[in-house]
């Protein structure tokens, strides 16, 4: 497992575990939102258009697995 921060700690190229998700992401994108933090993110080797929108409140524990670059 990846070190454990919070959702406003992720930076674009961030590959990530989210509870709930099989399978590793990568953080296009990190922006406030109502509510919470917006991701736009993307399972790795996937095309943009593929892209899913993802709001996380500030609380909730990601775990990054490294970055983008790195794989």
């Amino acid at each position: 497992m990846g070190d454990a921060l919070l959702p406003g700690d992720l930076n674009a190229g961030d590959v990530i575990a989210l509870p709930g998700v099989n399978g590793d992401l990568v953080v296009r994108a990190v922006r406030l939102g109502q509510g919470g933090f917006v991701l736009t993110a993307s399972e790795p080797d996937v095309a943009p258009a593929a892209d899913r929108i993802i709001t996380l409140t500030a609380a909730t524990r990601v775990s990054r697995r490294g970055k983008a670059s790195d794989r």
